[in-house]
C-alpha cells in the first residue's frame, strides 16, 4: 500500500494533536504572500472514519473520490480500510494504483463510456450502477460479468446539490421494468442504490429511500434474483460543527426495520463528510480598490482582490453552491465597510462574496476560509496563469502510530522541524 507519495505534499508529523490555527500562524509568518495554500489536518479524517464506524457500524463507507482526489486523502482512507466510489477509469486507476483491491471499488456512475467499461472489466472492477435499459445493453456488451446495482431516484428537494434530474429511475414505475430487462439479458443484478442529493438537509428521506429499496428486493425475487447489496449513497454533512448523529439514527432504524438480515451488505458513498472540515484555505489580499461616493466623498464600498478565486478553490461557489465565510488573520479593527471580495482573474464572474461588512484590510493581509476540503481542489484550474494552492499536510504522532499499525507505510514524510522521517512499521526515526 503506497502512502503519501505526491512530491508536492510533504506530511508533517507533530508530537501534539494538530493545532490548525497555530500552524497557520507559523506558515503565514514564513511564506510568501504571493500564493494561497491549504492546511490539511489528517487527524480530522481519521476521527471522521472512527466516528462513522461507531455511529453506523453496518454501513461500509465507499469514499466518493470525485469530492477530493488528492493522494494523501485517498491513501489515508485506504489505509483505514474504507472502500471507494469511482466515477471514471481515471478514478479507478488512481485507487488501484494505491494497492486497493478491485472488490473495494464500486463504479457508481450510471452512465459510463464504453472504454471505461472495458477498463473496469480488464481490471476486475465488476460492481457498478445503472439506471436505464440502454446502459444495460452496453454493459452486456463490454462487461457481461458485472455485478449490477440499480440506482433509483429518491430526492431531498432541499439538498445542496440535487442529483435526481440527471440520475436514478423511478422506484415504482421504471425500476421493475429494468429488473425484467436485466433478467432477459441474463445480467447479474445484485442490489439497489440511491443518492438523496449531495449536502442533504432532509434526513428522513433516507428512511423513505430504504423502504423503496426493500420493495424492489422483494420484487426481484419473483425473477429469481437474490439481492444482497444496498447502497445508500452520499449526502452526509462534513463541515465543522455538523454531525451525522441524526442521519445515522434514521439509517440504523430503517435498516433494522427493512433489512434485519445481516447477509445484506450495506454501503454508502460519503464524500464531503470525510474531507470538508479537514482542509483550511489561506488566501492573501493582493489588490484593493476604494469606491467613494461621488457626492459626499465618503467611502461607499471596499473591494478586495484575493489570490484565489472561483476558477480555482472557490469553484465550489459555482458547482457546489457554497457560501464561503472569510476569517481575518491579523489585528484588523475599527469601522467596518461594505466590502466585496473578488478572485484574482480577469473575469467579473470571479466574485467570492458580493457584500460583507469588514474592517479595512490592507495589501498582504491574510484571509482564511474553513471547510474547504469538499469539491474545491478536485475541480480547480490554473485559469489566467494563476498557480493552484499548495497543500501542507499534518498529522499527530498519535495518529501516525494508529496508521502505522494499519498498513505498511514505507514512504518519506517530514517532522515539524523539517527533518525527514523514514516511515516503517517498527518506528519513526530521523533520517
Amino acid at each position: 500500500m503506497k502512502f503519501f507519495t505526491q512530491d508536492s505534499e510533504c506530511v508533517q508529523v507533530v508530537d501534539e494533536p494538530v493545532n490548525v490555527p497555530a500552524i497557520i500562524d507559523e506558515l503565514t509568518s514564513q511564506l510568501s504572500t504571493e500564493e494561497p495554500f491549504y492546511v490539511m489536518n489528517i487527524d480530522d479524517i481519521v476521527r471522521k472514519h472512527q466516528n462513522w464506524i461507531e455511529k453506523m457500524p453496518r454501513v461500509v463507507p465507499h469514499y466518493a473520490v470525485k469530492c477530493n482526489d488528492i493522494e494523501v486523502v485517498c491513501a489515508t482512507l485506504a489505509a483505514l480500510g474504507a472502500s471507494f466510489d469511482c466515477a471514471s477509469k481515471g478514478e479507478i486507476s488512481k485507487i488501484l494504483g494505491l494497492g486497493v483491491s478491485p472488490d473495494r471499488i464500486i463504479f457508481a456512475n450510471p452512465m459510463k463510456p464504453s472504454s471505461h467499461l472495458r477498463y473496469a472489466s480488464a481490471n476486475n472492477v465488476y460492481t457498478m450502477t445503472f439506471d436505464s435499459d440502454v446502459e444495460l445493453h452496453k454493459i452486456r456488451k463490454f462487461c457481461p460479468d458485472a455485478k449490477l446495482v440499480l440506482r433509483i431516484r429518491c430526492d431531498d428537494e432541499k439538498a445542496q446539490c440535487p442529483l435526481g434530474k440527471k440520475f436514478g429511475c423511478d422506484p415504482v414505475e421504471e425500476a421493475p421494468r429494468l429488473i425484467k430487462i436485466a433478467r432477459s439479458l441474463n445480467l447479474d443484478v445484485v442490489g439497489i442504490s440511491f443518492h438523496v442529493g449531495s449536502g442533504c438537509a432532509d434526513f428522513p428521506i433516507y428512511y423513505k429511500a430504504i423502504s423503496h429499496a426493500k420493495d424492489l428486493f422483494n420484487y426481484a425475487k419473483s425473477f429469481g434474483y437474490e439481492f444482497n447489496l444496498l447502497d445508500i449513497g452520499g449526502g452526509f454533512p462534513g463541515d465543522i460543527g455538523t454531525s451525522i448523529d441524526e442521519v445515522a439514527m434514521i439509517v440504523n432504524k430503517a435498516l433494522d426495520q427493512f433489512f434485519p438480515d445481516k447477509s445484506v451488505r450495506v454501503i454508502a458513498e460519503p464524500g464531503r463528510y470525510y474531507v470538508a472540515s479537514a482542509f483550511t484555505l489561506i488566501t492573501n489580499v493582493q489588490s484593493k480598490r476604494i469606491c467613494l461616493n461621488n457626492k459626499t466623498g465618503d467611502i461607499e464600498r471596499m473591494m478586495y482582490y484575493l489570490n484565489d478565486g472561483v476558477y480555482a478553490s472557490f469553484n465550489s461557489i459555482l458547482y457546489d453552491h457554497q457560501k464561503p465565510k472569510p476569517v481575518l488573520i491579523g489585528q484588523q479593527s475599527g469601522k467596518t465597510y461594505k466590502s466585496t471580495i473578488w478572485g484574482p482573474t480577469c473575469d467579473a464572474l470571479d466574485q467570492l462574496i458580493e457584500t460583507i461588512m469588514l474592517p479595512e484590510l490592507e495589501i498582504d493581509d491574510w484571509v482564511m476560509f474553513e471547510n474547504m476540503g469538499a469539491y474545491t481542489i478536485a475541480a480547480a484550474s490554473p485559469f489566467n496563469g494563476f498557480v493552484l494552492p499548495k497543500v501542507f499536510c499534518y498529522m499527530s504522532k498519535n495518529t501516525w502510530e494508529i496508521m502505522e499499525n494499519l498498513s505498511a507505510l514505507t514512504e518519506v514524510c517530514c517532522n515539524s522541524s523539517g527533518a525527514e522521517l523514514v516511515i516503517n512499521y517498527e518506528n519513526v526515526v530521523c533520517a
